[in-house]
């Protein structure tokens, strides 16, 4: 069975930090691009940052540019994403997904995590 999870996620205060992780499962994450997402409550998804299947090209939202980092260990067939800096706006439901651009028309496609939350408030 394919699964990916999400853990990480949390109440932080602004300006902290979190590290998610999205562990695989049922399939070698190494031949895929992979990415996260996010949806903030009322909104819709938004991509947020991929990386490609070797690690050496990356893609960042100009809202987290500088302060996330995406990063991934194959042979732990684990997807990381390194959140400093954070901000209100910042809170949402993230999700790490199996492909570098896994929406299509808003939908979902390739293979998805069930998201964990990330909460940034005082």
């Amino acid at each position: 069975e394919v699964q990916l999870v999400e853990s990480g996620g949390g109440l932080v205060q602004p300006g902290g930090s979190l590290r998610l992780s999205c562990a695989a499962s049922g399939f070698e994450i190494v031949v895929y691009d992979m990415s996260w997402v996010r949806q903030a409550p009322g909104k819709g998804l938004e991509w947020i940052s991929a990386i490609n299947s070797g690690g050496g090209s990356t893609y960042y939202v100009d809202s987290v540019k500088g302060r996330f980092t995406i990063s991934r260990d194959n042979a732990k067939n684990t997807l990381y994403l390194q959140m400093n800096s954070l901000k209100t706006e910042d809170s949402a439901v993230y999700y790490c997904a199996s492909r570098w651009f896994p929406l299509a028309g808003g939908l979902k496609i390739g293979y998805w995590g069930q998201g964990t939350q990330v909460t940034v408030s005082s």
